[in-house]
């Protein structure tokens, strides 16, 4: 793989550099307020005063529907702020621009603590195009970050990225003997971050499970660790969630999801606002990202309450909706689906492979030609065969539609990939079945008096659908290679899984394999 494949020609020293000068027609402070004509001069960043204001924290990007146009640049305050804002413009022309910022706020329900996340949402942006900009507010000092717009259609070639469960490798709770992370985090949870920017991807998906902060003593504390671990990526490339249940955390929403729906300003999905960044799509190239949240429709009691069928069938059409626009889009080559739990599996003494996600997406996924799944939940990774189909067992076992691990057609089944070494201290890596089977969650006991926890009941399968799986790495993420081909050829995405080790990320390619499809083909819901 070429490492900047995602990135632009401009370095960010370069970008950076852009910034912080100005044409000769004049200059434009960070205050937005335009400045007298004047020479060719360098645009001086302003010194912070002195009122005590606190500063941009947690510095991250998101895509919005169109990623060709619209990019949200967002960061978090425990205090009040005035005039937040964000000035920015192209790599060569520096800050020309201003856009204010809304605040959304959420009190956790652990701690009391109120968090602000100030959200300013970037358009009318130019396709395939550098940016640079500085988040402030008043009395803080600028944060600078830049982000490089999608292709528009098939214009060029991008590389995306994906993992899940992830924790921090921060110490934050005392105990007796010291500091311990208590959030399912370990050092990892850096050196991932660190491997996701050796590629520059234009975006990077997070398969669920962000944080644990539901696990944590100090919740709000874990989501700004998190932040700030992953800011160093996150405010050059949209990092694109999907919630898993460990953002379920009691007390925070009608749902529990009131700190992800805060820290996130995702694409709108026209529902309730209650529901309101629990699913979304964006479109980046050629592709179509869908991001859903599983626990609508898993069986597993996973997260801090047990929210099964909680959107009361709303997420279900808009599904079918999404994908059915998708596959009738003349302008979309893949359709890509981000989720946290999972339909394939084959760790024993996890969590396991779900039923209901097999009921009630996988027949979707079928009908409407859904290329790649993306998933966590499983802290390994492993990969299906392209699967197509289901037997008339009590699990609805996966059919396989080809063998081949090497290159596999998209237009007969989808492939299924479990990324969820993403830096938890709890890896399934060392527990897969020998030979391949599957344990498969097929609905849930009686609530536990002293925990309040519904067990889940268990089915054994075999795997025909089982294709890959690394048992010597227990963390690493996926890089996605998007190809768009030349009109009336194929077009492909070549995938590389690498393992990831130590503070500086260096990898190790441990799984390869292309994707491919016809360019131009899509198959309008009819399925061979």
């Amino acid at each position: 793989m070429n490492p900047s494949s995602g990135r632009s020609p401009v370095s960010r020293r370069g970008l950076l550099a852009g910034a912080t000068g100005v044409g000769l027609g004049g200059a434009v402070s960070l205050s937005g307020v335009a400045a007298a004509p004047a020479a060719a001069s360098p645009l001086l960043l302003p010194r912070p005063d002195r009122s005590g204001a606190p500063r941009v924290a947690g510095l991250h990007l998101q895509f919005g529907r169109d990623a060709s146009r619209e990019v949200v640049v967002s960061w978090h305050t425990t205090a009040s702020v005035s005039d937040p804002r964000v000035v920015y413009g192209t790599a060569h022309g520096g800050f020309g621009r201003t856009e204010q910022a809304s605040t959304s706020t959420y009190r956790d329900g652990a701690s009391g603590t109120e968090v602000q996340v100030h959200h300013a949402r970037l358009t009318g942006l130019s396709a395939d195009t550098d940016y640079v900009y500085a988040a402030v507010h008043d009395g803080a000092a600028p944060e600078l970050g830049t982000v490089r717009t999608a292709p528009r259609g098939r214009a060029a070639p991008f590389t995306f990225t994906s993992f899940g469960d992830q924790g921090t490798p921060t110490l934050g709770k005392r105990t007796a003997g010291g500091f311990v992370n208590d959030n399912l985090g370990s050092p990892a949870a850096g050196d991932t971050t660190a491997g996701v920017e050796r590629i520059a991807p234009l975006f990077h998906l997070v398969n669920g499970d962000l944080c644990y902060a539901n696990l944590a003593t100090d919740r709000v504390r874990t989501w700004s660790d998190w932040f700030e671990n992953n800011s160093r990526s996150a405010r050059h490339r949209p990092w694109m969630p999907a919630a898993g249940n460990h953002e379920n955390e009691r007390g925070n929403g009608p749902i529990g999801y009131g700190a992800y729906q805060a820290y996130f300003d995702l694409p709108a999905s026209g529902g309730d606002d209650e529901l309101r960044g629990l699913w979304y799509a964006f479109t980046a190239g050629a592709v179509r990202v869908i991001s859903l949240n599983n626990d609508d429709v898993a069986y597993q009691d996973g997260g801090d309450s047990y929210v099964h069928g909680y959107s009361g069938g709303s997420q279900q059409r808009w599904l079918e909706r999404e994908l059915a626009a998708a596959d009738a889009d003349p302008e979309i080559d893949w359709i890509v689906v981000c989720m946290h739990q999972v339909v394939i599996s084959t760790a024993d003494r996890f969590n396991g492979a779900d039923l209901g996600i097999r009921e009630t997406w996988v027949p979707l996924f079928d009908k409407y030609g859904v290329d790649l799944v993306v998933c966590g939940h499983e802290h390994h990774y492993e990969r299906s065969h392209p699967i197509r189909g289901q037997q008339p067992t009590d699990t609805r076992t996966p059919i396989p539609v080809a063998t081949d691990t090497g290159t596999v057609d998209t237009t007969r089944g989808t492939v299924h990939m479990v990324i969820g070494g993403g830096g938890t201290s709890a890896p399934s890596n060392g527990l897969f079945f020998d030979p391949a089977k599957a344990r498969v969650i097929t609905g849930v006991g009686a609530a536990d008096p002293a925990t309040g926890k519904r067990p889940p009941v268990y089915v054994i399968e075999d795997a025909p659908w089982s294709a890959f799986r690394d048992a010597d790495h227990p963390y690493g993420f996926a890089a996605f290679e998007v190809d768009p081909g030349r009109r009336g050829g194929r077009t492909t995405i070549a995938v590389t899984y690498y393992a990831v080790s130590g503070p500086y990320g260096d990898l190790v390619p441990v799984d390869r394999f292309t994707l491919t499809r016809p360019r131009g083909a899509r198959g309008g819901g009819h399925r061979p």
